[in-house]
């Protein structure tokens, strides 16, 4: 696996796209690893600090991660060096969208990602600029369809993403209207869990105690499927804080808590400080954590506590979330593969990459049900194969890894 994997970081990405706001100091760019199957996909981030290298890494994990959600094609990442808080995001994403669009409309395909919105942010965007669908390169440059097919599918995708849930045991809220977008990533995190219980353990999540890391659209949708399974979400820790509640918070408290989040934050007046709820949380005891806030955060003596403290599984809500500088495996993610089961980014968060390749198949049946139903059998078939070759309960990554690296070395 090791020489596979090495050729993979190693190999250069096919195209780097840099660009340079010229009204603010906004800079992004647009890292596509190769154009397997004519055309590349992943998501628009935005957030302070992104780096190149940030937006490299995360094409080649896309590039992992389409080995499971399909469709064939090549990793792709967008990365907006931005503070999301500022007034003038909007009009950023408006201009990069413009700036991006050669390469929108011919091969590559994007979604929402960190602080950018699938639905209110870039598909209206996508609309404005003439961009059919956020997808359109991915379906000129991989499905090359003729008008009416190209027109057919970015029907199906336009229907699909923004397409509200309302079955009752699949949204926290029918009120508040919450789309496919919204919450499918979450799902595929819960359901990773869920699956991994029932493949490997034989067994089921209730009374499990859960540590969950962040608390946008992917924490807490996942922590909302794995309290309404029957586990007890005992410590969430984000950027504006933490709660901590060693019995667990009950169905109605995590749903309390998803539907009044502040931007995509933690919003409660119990709410311990951050440094309070970081010096204790790692310790509490949880047999699940849940990474799903930035990436490259779980460092080696965070990891270590949870171990010890009986932790038997990470699901990666985040991609790449440990604090390695390698873009795969370095010590922290090697370390926990080699001592507990580690479910790893490609699996357990490629709800929405599911959603896109499920939507552009000829003729699908658009409900929430099939939609939610298809994302859970992709996670449970790929987990299944990873069993299939290794019965442990760790080096599940590796052993998923080697899998996938096979396919694209």
């Amino acid at each position: 696996m090791e020489k596979l994997l090495k050729q993979f970081e190693d190999k250069d990405p096919e195209i780097i796209f840099e660009w340079k706001d010229s009204e603010t100091e906004a800079e992004g760019w647009i890292v596509i690893n190769s154009l397997r199957g004519g055309a590349a996909a992943g998501g628009t981030r935005m957030r302070k600090g992104v780096t190149k290298d940030e937006v490299l890494a995360l094409a080649k994990t896309m590039e992992v991660k389409f080995t499971v959600s399909g469709p064939p094609i090549g990793g792709g990442k967008s990365g907006i060096n931005f503070d999301p808080k500022d007034s003038r995001k909007d009009e950023v994403l408006n201009r990069w969208f413009k700036a991006a669009k050669p390469l929108l409309k011919s091969y590559y395909g994007t979604g929402g990602d960190m602080n950018v919105d699938e639905v209110h942010d870039v598909i209206p965007i996508c609309k404005e600029n003439k961009i059919l669908f956020p997808l359109e390169g991915v379906i000129r440059g991989h499905y090359k369809k003729n008008r009416d097919g190209t027109h057919k599918i970015i029907n199906q995708l336009s229907e699909g993403v923004p397409l509200i849930v309302k079955n009752k045991k699949l949204t926290p809220n029918p009120a508040k209207k919450y789309t496919v977008g919204d919450l499918i990533t979450g799902y595929g995190v819960a359901e990773s869990v869920i699956h991994y219980y029932s493949i490997y353990r034989k067994s089921n999540i209730k009374n499990k105690k859960i540590i969950i890391q962040g608390w946008g659209n992917v924490a807490g949708a996942a922590a909302y499927y794995l309290s309404q399974a029957g586990g007890k979400i005992v410590g969430i820790i984000d950027l504006a804080g933490g709660i901590i509640n060693k019995k667990g918070l009950n169905l109605q408290e995590v749903t309390s808590l998803f539907e009044n989040r502040s931007s995509n934050f933690l919003e409660n007046e119990k709410l311990l400080s951050f440094d309070e709820t970081n010096n204790k949380i790692w310790g509490i005891g949880a047999e699940i954590f849940i990474p799903a806030a930035a990436s490259r955060l779980l460092s080696q003596n965070q990891l270590d506590s949870l171990i010890e403290n009986r932790l038997e599984v990470i699901s990666s809500g985040a991609n790449v979330p440990f604090a390695d500088k390698e873009i795969f495996f370095g010590p922290i993610s090697k370390s926990a593969d080699d001592r507990i089961s580690v479910i790893p980014d490609f699996i357990a968060n490629c709800g929405m990459a599911r959603v896109f390749a499920y939507l552009m198949q000829d003729n699908q049946d658009i409900n929430d049900t099939k939609i939610f139903e298809d994302t859970s059998k992709t996670i449970y078939n790929a987990l299944l194969k990873t069993f299939s070759q290794n019965k442990a309960h760790n080096n599940i990554s590796k052993t998923a890894f080697e899998i996938a690296l096979k396919q694209l070395v």
